[in-house]
């Protein structure tokens, strides 16, 4: 049986004829806004009988392998004279006059493809290829023909079949070698960990069959590894053809890759990459992707296919390190780089965003792929802010009313687009109802022109106006996130002095979590914490066909000493409960010999203690979390905690913060926890409108908007603690609210054993 290489066809032409620079730092939204209306709107002027949007399919031999193309022809017109017309939409920003015929050869290859297939299944000798070019904002057309004898079509496809060949080739001896590594690959510790294999089995299970699982497991137990390592199994039984393995912290995204490399070192044969943030990974000091500003952006498209080639014939793991240094081998753009390589790789690393976010994810991702794709998402509970972050959009009015003046001597359609959308905030701001259920529908239509406009301006004069591109940007994100608007939303307006801020809120992500990871073979959410479970299936778009499973943890309940202090630190208590909290501290660090964590729930309130704690017991060795600390900060913060300390060290840190979550402080690393509150996130206006939002339709709204979300990052922080077998330790928690029924019922059964302090 010859091996079969699937590829949609504009993937394949891409892969062929792309050529250039990466042209400007932003992606044009008329794809987003616009392309699928003008497309609609050409089509609804074909003629009886003509046809839109039709699929074609074929397979075509190479060698001793087949690649099968497909694709959606835009048009299949008929003329008067029987003659058929594949046509081929695209929408642009640019000036018609720039488009000439020869322009853009893999339009013409996309669409030279659609017509050789087409002929080919209905013996045609001869079609006629048409290019309609539409400018977005005048809606005027260009259009472009060729007529082309079935010969002719064949002649082109084959030649261009024979430059994908040779890449297409290696991939399948790739795939042969993955699979089979991947049937052989044994778990890579001796023994499975008590919970280990309950937790691989039932991910296998849901991969076969075709399910989605909420997993709790409890912290420890190895799930990184456990989760991974069935779908790799799951690979090599021909189940499964990609992986994504989400998260949200880069500590995790480590974790991910280390497994991976304990596998690939175990004899797996695996191309694994990591995609990590564009400012993260940019070469330039400043981040400017046009040509003139960036020699990775220049000529990339030339450069690309060799990169890609390269790196994937002599890496496995691809990480930013390594994607780093091919990418300034082959003078190549390293984030572009690792997102050519998402769709070619078996297994990616990345965050969340690029799944779940409209604005981000990968789109190159089609149908048929995504049956063959399993998506790992770790730390799954974050995902619910995360995603309410995704799909929320905002604006302020003062950039508007600074474009209209900066713009209003060198752009008249750019000031008056602004002007107008100024104009419509200032009516705004009058309203006496600032939270609103329905969609500003007359903003969406102004800001909408605004885009339009400000992107023919980007396109012809560049995007060196920072002021201009970040305000297009969120009008765009506007726009786009009005497309998902829906009885789950709300718009509120703040107004302070002149200022007047709209945002469009996210109060409930679970159905837009469920649309975006829809055609997906399986979905696994997992996390120590996905306490409780149904708040976390609701909002995580779970359906009651889901998996669902909870596994304890592995460790001994004596490992974790629990103390519950009853102190109040409620905002009006804290100043006359700050002594005795400093006092119960020092009670129990200098009972214990190690290192401690202490985890509070702001900034000024660790400050606070912080600054009275030292005051006290200025000869204890401390260590703080401070404002926006850099990678580089954040590692020596966690590399002070070494077992082999003369001194014990005391970190103060703050909960839901880089430090209390993915962080492993095995061994003698970490001797205690304590943390001070209950969590719950501070009371302000999006809170009580998520309170209220719940409340009305049947849920406990301030157990939804407080309770659970605060009581997730507390089981977080503690999980700190009991990392191994041997860590032992004592978990102390100060707030009296932790002895009421609502919040014991959370706990986990491990720390249900504890014992409580004196007032």
């Amino acid at each position: 049986m010859m091996n079969v290489v699937k590829i949609s066809v504009r993937n394949l032409v891409e892969y062929v004829f792309r050529s250039g620079s990466i042209e400007s730092g932003f992606r044009t939204a008329t794809s987003m806004t616009e392309g699928t209306r003008i497309h609609q709107k050409i089509q609804k002027t074909y003629h009886e009988g003509d046809h839109k949007e039709v699929y074609v399919q074929a397979e075509i031999p190479f060698e001793d392998i087949v690649i099968r193309v497909d694709g959606r022809c835009d048009g299949l017109l008929t003329r008067e004279d029987g003659t058929i017309i594949i046509d081929e939409i695209k929408s642009t920003s640019h000036s018609l006059e720039e488009i000439m015929a020869d322009s853009h050869p893999v339009h013409w290859a996309q669409a030279i493809f659609y017509g050789y297939i087409y002929a080919g299944d209905h013996d045609l000798n001869e079609v006629t290829i048409q290019l309609t070019y539409v400018q977005v904002k005048t809606e005027e057309q260009k259009k472009f023909q060729r007529d082309m004898t079935y010969e002719e079509m064949e002649a082109y496809v084959l030649d261009v079949i024979k430059q994908y060949g040779d890449y297409a080739k290696t991939r399948i001896k790739h795939q042969e070698r993955r699979d089979r590594t991947s049937r052989e690959l044994s778990f890579p510790f001796d023994e499975y960990r008590s919970g280990q294999r309950k937790l691989a089995g039932a991910v296998y299970k849901t991969i076969l069959d075709k399910k989605d699982l909420f997993a709790k497991a409890s912290t420890g137990i190895g799930k990184t590894i456990s989760t991974i390592f069935p779908t790799i199994k799951a690979v090599g039984e021909g189940h499964v053809e990609r992986v994504f393995y989400l998260t949200a912290k880069t500590i995790t995204r480590t974790a991910a890759e280390d497994a991976f490399r304990l596998l690939i070192n175990n004899g797996l044969d695996m191309n694994v990459v990591t995609i990590t943030a564009k400012e993260k990974v940019c070469f330039q000091e400043e981040m400017n992707c046009s040509k003139e500003h960036c020699p990775f952006a220049e000529g990339y498209y030339d450069r690309i296919n060799t990169a890609v080639l390269d790196i994937l014939e002599n890496e496995k793991l691809m990480s930013r390190a390594v994607i780093e240094a091919y990418a300034t081998k082959h003078r190549v753009c390293p984030f572009e780089f690792s997102l050519d390589l998402a769709y070619a790789a078996d297994a990616v690393i990345c965050d969340y965003n690029y799944i779940f976010d409209p604005r981000v994810s990968l789109k190159r991702l089609f149908e048929e792929q995504k049956k063959q794709t399993v998506l790992l998402i770790d730390e799954a509970h974050n995902l619910v802010e995360r995603a309410r972050e995704m799909y929320s959009a905002e604006l302020y009015k003062s950039n508007f009313l600074q474009i209209k003046r900066e713009y209003s001597s060198k752009n008249q359609a750019i000031a008056k687009s602004a002007k107008a959308v100024n104009d419509h905030l200032l009516i705004v701001k009058k309203q006496e109802q600032l939270i609103q259920k329905e969609l500003d529908e007359e903003l969406i239509q102004l800001l909408e022109m605004f885009v339009l406009e400000v992107e023919v301006e980007l396109v012809q004069n560049g995007d060196d106006n920072d002021l201009l591109l970040d305000t297009y940007f969120a009008a765009q994100a506007f726009v786009k996130i009005s497309s998902l608007y829906d009885e789950r939303f709300v718009t509120y307006v703040e107004v302070h002095k002149s200022e007047v801020k709209v945002k469009l809120f996210c109060l409930d992500p679970s159905l837009l979590i469920q649309k975006m990871g829809k055609g997906y073979r399986s979905k696994v959410f997992f996390s120590a914490t996905l306490t409780p479970a149904d708040y976390y299936k609701n909002l995580l778009g779970g359906s009651p066909e889901d998996y669902v499973i909870s596994i304890p943890s592995p460790f001994m309940r004596e490992n974790a000493e629990v103390i519950i202090q009853p102190l109040s630190t409620k905002y009006h208590d804290r100043e006359r409960t700050m002594g005795a909290m400093v006092q119960f501290f020092i009670e129990i660090i200098e009972k214990r010999p190690g290192n401690f964590l202490v985890f509070f729930p702001s900034y000024s309130y660790m400050q606070a203690v912080y600054e009275l704690f030292m005051e006290e017991f200025p000869h204890i060795n401390t260590i703080i979390q401070e404002v926006g600390m850099s990678e580089i900060e954040r590692e020596e913060f966690l590399q002070a905690f070494h077992s082999e300390r003369d001194d014990r060290l005391v970190g103060f840190a703050v909960l839901g913060g880089i430090f209390s979550e993915g962080v492993d402080l095995v061994g003698d690393r970490l001797q205690g926890v304590i943390i001070v509150g209950v969590g719950l996130p501070q009371i302000g206006l999006e809170r009580d409108i998520i309170k209220e939002y719940f409340q009305s339709i049947g849920r406990n709204g301030f157990d939804y908007a407080y309770v659970y979300p605060g009581m997730n990052k507390v089981l977080q922080a503690g999980g700190r603690l009991i990392r191994s077998e041997n860590d032992k330790g004592v978990i102390a928690l100060v707030d009296e609210r932790f002895l009421q029924r609502k919040y014991q019922a959370l706990l986990p059964y491990e720390w249900q054993h504890y014992t409580t302090g004196k007032q």
